[in-house]
């Protein structure tokens, strides 16, 4: 597996709420393990939150083994919600505050996905697939009929999200397993990116260069077309190794 991760902090913010694990090694029982959060919240909750759901999903992960990839990923991402609901619970400087959080594990060729939020996951193949499901106000008046996805990218209440981890005492992730091939090419990004450029560029991007490039050509991009929020992507190629039939 390749991969190349990066965050910054765009071109309008004063502080990056987004946060990152990219990891090839094993961890716990993962062959690997890629990570993107992305905070909200006053003063410096934002970037409390999602470094506390990324190091606490990393270390339930660490700990736990013998067990389903997504009945791993469950326990981590409940492990996440408490710790961070309760710091906010128990600290009025961090009231209210909460992340997305999208993370991926690849065992042999399937990848396995957890999702809250509208931080997203691509599939690069023939096209550009999003594989998770945007936890948006958005996204649920795109579904209903009601606007359209290029009107959905402009929309003045675009950053309104309908899920988000240690906002409630209990929270569901969407989980997703794919089928990964030989060539395929995976992208985690945070809205910051996804909001900015365009699915067709991206894939035109990612098709023609490597990881490292992608990531530092997207995250250029998106702050070149206003950056307006944090930035975050990583870039995998997993290097499916294909089996001859006899």
């Amino acid at each position: 597996m390749k991969a190349y991760a990066k965050t910054d902090i765009g071109s309008k913010r004063s502080m990056n709420q987004d946060y990152m694990y990219c990891n090839t090694e094993p961890v716990g029982s993962f062959q690997n393990l890629l990570i993107v959060a992305d905070g909200m919240g006053g003063h410096r909750a934002g970037d409390y939150a999602s470094r506390l759901c990324v190091e606490t999903m990393v270390q339930s992960l660490e700990k736990r083994a013998h067990k389903t990839p997504v009945s791993l990923f469950e326990e981590a991402v409940t492990a996440a919600n408490k710790a961070v609901f309760e710091e906010s619970a128990s600290h009025v400087e961090y009231e209210g505050m909460g992340t997305t959080v999208v993370a991926c594990t690849l065992e042999e060729n399937t990848l396995y996905i957890a999702n809250i939020g509208d931080s997203r996951l691509y599939l690069i193949r023939d096209g550009i697939e999003q594989i998770t499901d945007d936890h948006s106000l958005v996204e649920e008046m795109v579904k209903q009929g009601n606007i359209t996805e290029s009107e959905a990218r402009i929309h003045p209440q675009k950053n309104i999200i309908t899920r988000a981890l240690g906002i409630n005492e209990e929270v569901q992730a969407d989980f997703f397993e794919i089928d990964v091939e030989q060539g395929d090419v995976i992208m985690l990004c945070s809205d910051g990116l996804s909001n900015m450029i365009e699915d067709d560029r991206l894939f035109d991007v990612i098709n023609a260069n490597n990881v490292e490039d992608s990531v530092k050509i997207l995250i250029d991009e998106a702050k070149k077309n206003g950056g307006y929020d944090n930035i975050t992507a990583i870039v995998i190629e997993p290097q499916i190794e294909e089996v001859n039939e006899c």
